[in-house]
């Protein structure tokens, strides 16, 4: 299991569940490291104090809230733990409601809740089973790191998720950011409507981060010294055209058909759903499979990676050609 991030308790009702908290995502970006480049050294961060310009050490830090650029108050680790948060030390479950209630946007991190302790095996599976059973998700207060924080509690394959959400007033409003309100046909919508439904997938599992896949295919060169994956080549947009929107419409359904292998009636073969930007047809980006542990970098268009497969069969075809030519010749030699 993964190092706990956090260790308490459950607090629903009058029944108390010793949980600890786990992470429930990865990261699995690739991270650089400032470096000096004549000698690809570590450059390091040193602590100034701006006033004597001295460097400090961790025990010569500590808090202040700047209330001025003249004043700032001090504030010490013993002052906030005298701050009376019933919180401190669980996860206070204060209602249930319908999980389409909660605006994704309030969603912020997201972690397993673990128990701790076969003390806890059945009140963790009589929550777990009560949420199932409601159809609800939990909504919780917790405090971590001197900071009340709101959640969310629902059940993700037999465990019990903590997400952390963000409080309404630090949800903005889009109202400066919305366009102003246009006439669309009602042909216009049906198009879009049924490009949604072209575009449909029972699930997300498949996608794959294609960038992370090219950029560690061209680290892995770099560190072999092989020669460099060529970048991939990328459809310019012309700034300020005019689209037709129903054309672009049309063909985007046509191009979606057609990817799913389905005819002009909407007929083909069932099989698994591909995914791809919708972009004329003359340059669609390539895929790697998921098995593969070095990643293919420089995702090349179709036309490119076609080029190259004739080059490629052209290359091969010259070779057979001169390899029967030698057979040939050494037969005659033979008979002689």
């Amino acid at each position: 299991m993964p190092r706990p991030l956090w260790t308490g308790a459950i607090s629903f009702g009058l029944v108390t569940i010793p949980v600890k908290v786990v992470s429930a995502t990865q990261d699995h970006s690739i991270h650089f490291r400032q470096v000096h480049l004549e000698d690809l050294g570590r450059v390091r961060t040193r602590k100034v104090c701006e006033l004597d310009g001295e460097a400090l050490s961790q025990d010569e830090i500590g808090k202040g809230y700047e209330l001025s650029k003249e004043q700032t108050v001090p504030i010490t680790d013993e002052e906030l733990d005298r701050i009376p948060l019933p919180t401190a030390k669980a996860i206070e479950i204060v209602a249930f409601v319908d999980a389409d209630s909660v605006d994704p946007i309030r969603i912020s991190d997201s972690y397993y809740l673990a128990i701790d302790g076969k003390v806890a095996e059945k009140p963790y599976t009589l929550l777990r089973r009560a949420l199932e059973r409601s159809d609800k998700v939990a909504v919780a207060k917790f405090a971590w790191h001197n900071r009340e924080r709101l959640g969310l509690l629902r059940v993700r394959e037999g465990a019990i998720v903590l997400h952390s959400m963000r409080w309404p007033d630090e949800i903005r409003s889009p109202e400066s950011l919305t366009p102003r309100e246009v006439e669309l046909d009602d042909d216009e919508i049906e198009r879009a409507v049924q490009l949604t439904d072209s575009m449909a997938l029972d699930s997300i599992a498949g996608f794959r981060d294609t960038y992370r896949d090219a950029l560690e295919e061209l680290l892995t060169a770099k560190s072999e010294g092989k020669e460099l994956p060529e970048p991939a080549e990328g459809e310019e947009q012309e700034e300020g055209k005019v689209v037709d929107l129903m054309a672009a419409l049309n063909a985007s359904v046509e191009a979606a058909k057609e990817s799913r292998g389905e005819g002009e009636e909407g007929e083909g073969e069932e099989g698994e759903a591909t995914v791809h930007e919708m972009r004329p047809r003359k340059k669609t980006a390539s895929t790697k499979t998921a098995s593969s542990k070095k990643p293919t970098a420089g995702r090349k268009a179709a036309a490119s990676g076609k080029a190259t497969g004739q080059k490629a069969g052209a290359k091969k075809t010259t070779a057979a050609k001169k390899t029967a030519g030698a057979k040939r010749t050494a037969r005659k030699r033979s008979a002689s």
